[in-house]
């Protein structure tokens, strides 16, 4: 049935946006799993055109054995394409492949006046820039067509390195660049003293190399493992992530650790294990994720991480990486060159939400901004001022669609 036009509306694919930014309430969500046609293949020049309810998942079940991969990933393939486009994802390659907007060749729009619009650059490109990261604000995506990337295997070359500092971190950083396609940094931030800020520097590039008893393309099965109920919530305290962290950080001898690796616990290790949120327990997680400027150095970074382990708030998974200076098309995309720190935290209260503003302040300071795919907190002023291209998005929201997110930060 025809949705009248004050009818508030919201595309709705996986909802594994870790905010509100995928959610409207008192509003109408639109399914969009249904939309799951893989529609064309250009094996030769690694074209496709999916609709937008297609998983990553089911991409690459597609085209890794076709010797192609993605442009570029999240942590997950578990999320639609249309949801990749809505926040212009970014992955392990950012710095030199960009967000997955720098990829997008054309799509589909359904406007709530009924009007079908191909947008492509040099073809309503506008409103192509404002979908591209537009938080699924202008409107339906009905389909994608993305460029992807040659790979020779579904295997990839991978060192693991320890640090401990953020001048380390970024030394390995500026040095990976160079010739590492995929560069991220596991970040110990719990660490105290002689310890502070160490972590894991992980770097990848996909190769054929060494593979004559493998499988190089095999699409690996389903994961397996799972957390049938949430756990208590006191499970991830203080003391245990401590303890996680010390095992962890010292999995990987001084020396570092070479070796092969599949594609899918490279890039997706959360999606080996089913309702791995559950050990965050019944009220749940937040995850915080910023990037402040290059030209802000690491101060800002060391500030953070200081007032993480000062405040006893453990975060249990801590991903830091930096982003390249190549820029999306997208009017509101989230990465620009800099450094990006991503954090989940139990749900803890207010205290967790006091640590929040003190980082806000933080990243404030630096000029830096939030995810707002991963947010369901920030402030309309500094969604306002983190991305100062919003005056130029604005024309093109299509007034029927509407998330609990923009409610929020939306001017006016």
């Amino acid at each position: 049935m025809p949705l009248a036009q004050e009818t508030k509306r919201l595309a709705y694919g996986l909802g594994r946006s870790y905010g509100d930014s995928c959610l409207l309430t008192g509003g109408v969500m639109i399914r969009t799993r249904g939309l799951n046609k893989l529609m064309q293949f250009d094996r030769a020049n690694g074209f496709l055109r999916a609709e937008a309810g297609v998983t990553l998942s089911e991409i690459l079940e597609l085209v890794v054995p076709e010797g192609w991969f993605l442009p570029t990933t999240p942590g997950t393939r578990f999320v639609t394409l249309g949801g990749a486009i809505a926040n212009d994802i970014h992955g392990k390659n950012h710095h030199g492949a960009g967000t997955i907007g720098c990829h997008v060749r054309r799509f589909c729009l359904l406007r709530s006046d009924g009007s079908l619009l191909e947008c492509a650059p040099g073809q309503n490109e506008l409103l192509f820039k404002a979908t591209i990261g537009g938080l699924g604000l202008t409107g339906l995506v009905l389909w994608v067509e993305i460029q992807l990337v040659r790979v020779p295997s579904a295997w990839l070359k991978v060192e693991l390195i320890p640090f401990t500092g953020v001048k380390e971190f970024m030394s390995l950083s500026e040095e990976s660049a160079k010739t590492w396609e995929h560069t991220v940094a596991w970040f110990d931030a719990a660490a105290r003293g002689q310890n502070f800020a160490r972590g894991i520097y992980i770097r990848g590039n996909f190769t054929g190399e060494g593979l004559e008893n493998r499988e190089s393309r095999k699409i690996h099965p389903p994961p397996k493992l799972s957390v049938p109920i949430p756990l208590p919530n006191c499970t991830l305290n203080a003391w245990s992530v401590k303890a996680f962290n010390t095992l962890y950080f010292n999995r990987v001898p001084r020396s570092g650790k070479k070796l092969l690796q599949h594609y899918e616990p490279f890039f997706y290790p959360l999606d080996a294990v089913n309702g791995w949120s559950k050990v965050y327990g019944s009220r749940g997680f937040f995850q915080y994720q910023s990037v402040t400027p290059e030209e802000a150095g690491v101060q800002p970074l060391e500030e953070m991480a200081r007032e993480i382990v000062a405040s006893g708030e453990a975060s249990f998974l801590a991903v830091l990486k930096t982003f390249g200076p190549r820029i999306s098309p997208g009017l509101l995309s989230f990465p620009k060159l800099g450094i990006t720190l991503a954090l989940d935290f139990p749900n803890r209260g207010q205290s967790t939400l006091r640590l929040f503003e003190r980082l806000d302040a933080i990243v404030r300071a630096a000029k830096g901004r939030l995810y707002p795919g991963k947010d369901s907190r920030m402030t309309a002023e500094d969604f306002r001022n983190g991305y100062p291209a919003l005056n130029e998005f604005l024309p093109h929201v299509d007034p029927a669609f509407c998330s609990d997110f923009w409610k929020r930060v939306a001017p006016g």
